[in-house]
């Protein structure tokens, strides 16, 4: 086993003292750090554990459990969550993976299974680190920080969830070039884009939202009819003429293009 592994802080939050005992001594045999509780734990003292992954069931943390997944994973960019729980339907599991849980496994599961799902995630955050292990990148008015998984305005954070930030960050890596939404929920969520999910419009309209109100002078994402969607920035004021309204002009132009998008579906 690598070191990398070797040095992984897990929490396992349950209630099922049986699992805990048998998925606990597994995680302790490969050298973890495990930390175990048996009902939600407030999403800042996660924080101050610096974990690499939580194993949590949903089902036993007690009430608002799904607002709780949704806290735990947009506060925590670099964490990984492993969903174990049981049986439920496929609208469930799928509204946990898109909240931003990696993975979900159904109880009764071998601890060995959950281990190795623990270890593929810890690889891709692994990657990925590696991936943003880069300096700042100005673009417009934005500077775009992977190593905060944050973007800033005049050093004021857009406050974007770390799906939000993947989905900005993918978009300005892609120099320009237009992104399908299919290639970009593959990317930002792992997976195959259902048919007729409207994650990707969703998404991009709360990062065009959050750009507006920090940078009203700049248009940064750009519509393009029945096909995906464009990063570049442009600025809203003629050259030479100051702008009465760039925060409206923004706007209108978020508008007509999500009208646009919305009658190519």
């Amino acid at each position: 086993m690598s070191d990398r592994n070797e040095s992984l802080r897990v929490a396992i939050i349950d209630s099922d003292s049986g699992f805990i005992q048998v998925l606990g001594n597994r995680i302790e045999s490969a050298g973890w750090r495990l930390r175990k509780f048996s009902t939600q734990v407030p999403p800042q003292e996660l924080v101050a554990m610096k974990l690499n992954v939580v194993v949590i069931d949903i089902n036993r943390v007690g009430d608002d459990a799904w607002a709780y997944l949704d806290s735990i994973t947009g506060l925590l960019p670099d964490l990984g969550v492993v969903v174990v729980t049981d049986p439920v339907g496929v609208a469930q599991r799928v509204r946990g993976l898109r909240i931003g849980a990696d993975d979900w496994v159904t109880k009764p599961c071998h601890p060995e299974e959950v281990v190795a799902r623990i270890e593929a995630i810890s690889r891709r955050r692994h990657r990925h680190r590696i991936q943003t292990d880069v300096g700042p990148t100005m673009v417009g008015e934005i500077e775009i920080r992977p190593d905060q998984f944050q973007a800033f305005v005049a050093g004021q954070s857009l406050d974007l969830t770390r799906r939000e930030f993947e989905l900005l960050h993918l978009l300005c890596e892609s120099d320009g070039r237009v992104l399908e939404r299919d290639a970009i929920y593959q990317r930002v969520w792992g997976y195959a884009m259902a048919h007729g999910d409207r994650s990707v419009d969703v998404f991009i309209r709360k990062v065009r939202q959050k750009l507006e109100k920090k940078s009203p002078g700049w248009a940064y994402i750009h519509t393009h009819f029945g096909i995906g969607y464009r990063f570049a920035a442009e600025s809203l004021v003629p050259e030479g003429k100051p702008s009465e309204a760039p925060e409206a002009a923004s706007k209108a132009v978020g508008i007509a293009e999500e009208a646009k998008n919305a009658a190519a579906a």
